[in-house]
């Protein structure tokens, strides 16, 4: 190669170099910038409801009064605590404390209580209890959890969202007192639920969920399909998502778990909408079909938690999320923070409609917590990736 070649490939060369570096610096800045809206996102919306119910100990209020430690209010604290781990403000622990304290720990219905609902608080109460171990903390959950299985009645979660509400703090005790009981029992009452209530409430074919038994076959859709509730399958994603975060890699039950896992990410991937949402009923867009927050959070929650730990291929799973996420951020957040698109409390997907942009549903609580859940993977995989 001739000397004035050999300078030509040379500045060639260089040029490719810098042309490289500068799009490796534009991606890395535009990672960055992603990442920092998704935190903007999640601190907005996280305010807005902060600003609006600072008083912990206050009972809500819908049909009648209840307590502010119910499943609503516990799934918005889940959604909160995974703030915190990636947004460290002393706000968020504080208020978590003060929820915990002005319910003095407990339960709705006591420590016999065998409701996953009641029991949902009690995930917040081990994730304050492991910042700062107060014994009051945990004191009553570990209670309950103990007197359900000292029953050995297994058939608890008669409908799928108790098994979100309840399955991962079995999981928690069992980590942290290194006891394979709390595995065990818990896996006992999921299969149960998955196998035999109702004759099963897991469709291996579709790879989706019925909501219970009122809605396994022969029950049908107005088209003829299957109902499965999106929220529903959400609740199952978030449990799976959860506990398999939670069960060391050796625990015997732990393949099983993300078998189901995978095949639930694939049944929900073939449901998305074309803009990004999913339909309240999942196999009806015809039935109360139209964008939903919620599930589509939930949704969001579960495929960014598999990119992030490699169980799910990026290259199936990422555009389907990055849809779902935009969407929820342009079409559901309001400027105030506050959460559009979310379906009131219920079971199926006529219930808490009607559900629009404007619409208030019954609780403000529980979607904001699958959408901080949501939000809180989407920016690791960002962190991930800077």
């Amino acid at each position: 190669m001739s000397s004035k070649k050999r300078t030509i490939y040379s500045l060639l060369l260089l040029t490719a170099v810098i042309m490289s570096a500068c799009a490796s610096k534009k991606q890395l800045v535009s990672k960055k910038e992603d990442k920092h809206e998704v935190l903007e996102i999640l601190r907005q919306t996280n305010n807005y409801f902060m600003e609006k119910w600072p008083d912990t100990k206050k009972p809500i209020y819908t049909t009648r009064w209840r307590p502010s430690n119910i499943w609503t209010r516990g799934v918005y604290y889940e959604g909160l605590m995974a703030l915190y781990k990636i947004d460290p403000d002393k706000r968020y622990y504080d208020y978590a404390v003060d929820w915990g304290n002005n319910h003095a720990w407990g339960l709705r219905n006591g420590t016999e209580t065998r409701n996953g609902d009641d029991q949902n608080c009690g995930q917040t109460y081990l994730d304050l209890y492991e910042i700062d171990p107060q014994p009051e903390r945990i004191a009553d959950i570990k209670k309950n959890i103990d007197f359900v299985i000292a029953s050995g009645k297994v058939d608890d979660w008669t409908w799928i969202d108790a098994i979100q509400m309840a399955m991962p703090i079995y999981a928690k005790l069992g980590v942290m007192y290194d006891d394979e009981q709390y595995f065990d029992y818990m896996y006992k009452m999921y299969v149960h639920s998955r196998d035999v209530e109702g004759g099963g409430l897991y469709n291996r074919e579709d790879k989706l969920w019925w909501r219970d038994k009122d809605f396994v076959p022969p029950y049908k859709e107005p088209n003829g399909e299957d109902c499965y509730w999106s929220r529903g399958n959400g609740w199952v994603v978030a449990a799976l998502v959860r506990v398999l975060d939670l069960l060391p890699e050796n625990q015997k039950h732990r393949a099983e778990y993300l078998q189901d896992f995978e095949a639930l990410m694939e049944g929900v991937l073939a449901t998305q909408r074309e803009d990004g949402f999913w339909n309240v009923s999942m196999h009806d867009p015809t039935h109360f079909g139209g964008r939903e927050t919620s599930g589509t959070a939930l949704f969001v929650y579960g495929m960014a938690w598999g990119i992030n730990q490699g169980i799910l291929d990026a290259a199936v799973y990422r555009p389907a999320m990055e849809k779902a996420w935009k969407a929820m951020v342009n079409e559901a957040v309001h400027p105030s923070g506050f959460l559009g698109y979310l379906q009131g409390t219920g079971k199926e997907p006529k219930d808490g409609q009607p559900v629009s942009y404007a619409s208030v549903p019954d609780f403000e609580d529980y979607g904001l917590g699958c959408f901080l859940l949501a939000g809180t993977e989407v920016y690791r995989l960002l962190e991930a990736e800077m």
